[in-house]
């Protein structure tokens, strides 16, 4: 996946992601999951297959218009050796030039491969690259703690805020609770990447993706979950005032049942007690 477009494209994109599933995608969860329209498990289960199959082809829409980084244009691993990249480059550097390539952006195709062959052939370069993306290259960005976590701060702070205010209300507590879960896990797992000397994946999982777009994919992917669990929550949600209330006036119900069979009861042993106090009272 590339990273051609700016940040703030990507904070954009973020953005619009979020406002889509919150205003859009959710009232369609809602209506899966209204209750009496599909039986309780099929409304979960067509609900969590509607998601996981939106948040699938958006996020490949997105993927797709960034087009491949700079592994995949080369078609290396993030473990190539700087030989193997020469290689590719080589190989493709020949497909590719001006004079052999009878594509109208030839030129475009044939800079871009290079700009891939460059970075990646230098080491520091390469870091810079796998962290912060092509973005991170233009802007000589590098690693700098402070900066991390103000950036790590603002993003969750607003993303954390949106969520509570998302779900406020007793039917969205369990969400709220999901939501904040994920949202603590993603920054874990943030800056367990972003702060590691090397990738923490092995090399055979997912070897042409970088640190960056590691990240970038967790981010595109979260406005699915939030909205999943804001829909779920309050589907499953059960209001136990409510049930205990429901409970207690069945019960007084009930009492009352049993007071009226006992006083009808008590009428009787009363009035079967008086005939006898007269029948014996009438005797000569």
């Amino acid at each position: 996946m590339s990273d051609q477009g700016d940040a703030g494209s990507d904070d954009f994109s973020g953005l619009t992601g979020f406002f889509f599933y919150a205003f859009i995608v959710h009232p369609i969860t809602a209506w899966i999951l209204r209750p009496g329209r599909f039986e309780r498990k099929k409304s979960i289960m067509y609900a969590i297959a509607f998601l996981a199959a939106l948040a699938a082809i958006k996020t490949g829409l997105e993927m797709q218009q960034r087009g491949p980084n700079y592994y995949g244009l080369l078609d290396v691993t993030r473990s190539s050796s700087p030989l193997e990249i020469k290689r590719a480059y080589k190989k493709l550097s020949l497909q590719l030039h001006p004079d052999k390539n009878p594509s109208p952006d030839a030129s475009d195709q044939f800079d871009r491969v290079k700009q891939a062959h460059d970075v990646l052939m230098d080491m520091e370069f390469r870091e810079v690259y796998n962290k912060f993306g092509a973005e991170g290259i233009k802007a000589n960005k590098r690693f700098n703690e402070s900066q991390f976590l103000l950036e790590a701060a603002i993003y969750y702070v607003s993303y954390g805020m949106m969520a509570f205010m998302l779900t406020l209300g007793k039917s969205s507590g369990d969400a709220r609770n999901w939501i904040f879960t994920g949202l603590i896990a993603m920054l874990v797992v943030e800056v367990v990447v972003m702060t590691s000397q090397t990738n923490p994946f092995p090399t055979w999982l997912m070897p042409q993706t970088t640190e960056y777009d590691f990240i970038w994919l967790l981010k595109s992917l979260f406005p699915a979950f939030l909205n999943g669990c804001r829909s779920l929550g309050a589907f499953l949600y059960v209001d136990m005032d409510a049930q205990t209330r429901k409970l207690l006036l069945a019960l007084q119900e009930q009492n009352k049942d049993i007071l009226l069979v006992l006083r009808d009861i008590q009428i009787g042993v009363q009035t079967v007690q008086t005939h006898g106090v007269a029948g014996g009272g009438a005797r000569p």
